[in-house]
């Protein structure tokens, strides 16, 4: 699994002209399945997502995680953080995983992450083609694989 965690000072995500989810100061979270993903990978990436510390604390560090600050979480599916750029101009996507895989992992995630941050997880429809807004505050935006712990 991978993801794309951007601050945000708002977010919202929208199908067919509908808002679907939408935050205030907090997290919007872009996520992409692949299929050696497994729910190791969503446990592992949920319980990192949650503590990771990018929220400034009273000296203006980034000390303080979403939890520690209340703020909400938006989580968008986007099979296309596996796409392949190496041969050609036209990305491949053969690492992503389908539909059926994806989907159970997806909903696990959030429902994991909602249990880690105590508080329900907004999130886009998944396999929808969605319209996603943002303010990214700082800007912060980090990048996290599972298959790749670091």
């Amino acid at each position: 699994m991978r993801v794309v965690i951007q601050r945000v000072s708002e977010a919202s995500v929208s199908v067919n002209d509908h808002r679907v989810g939408e935050i205030q100061k907090g997290l919007l979270v872009l996520l992409g399945i692949e299929e050696a993903d497994s729910s190791a990978d969503a446990q592992w990436l949920a319980r990192k997502v949650a503590q990771t510390r990018v929220f400034s604390d009273s000296a203006g560090q980034m000390n303080l995680s979403l939890k520690d600050t209340g703020g909400e979480i938006l989580v968008v599916s986007q099979f296309t953080l596996h796409a392949s750029t190496k041969k050609g101009n036209r990305p491949s996507f053969l690492r992503a995983a389908p539909p059926e895989h994806a989907r159970p992992l997806y909903e696990e995630f959030l429902q994991l992450l909602s249990e880690h941050l105590s508080q329900p997880c907004q999130s886009g429809e998944f396999g929808a083609n969605m319209q996603v807004s943002l303010i990214n505050d700082g800007p912060v935006t980090l990048f996290m694989d599972s298959q790749n712990r670091e």
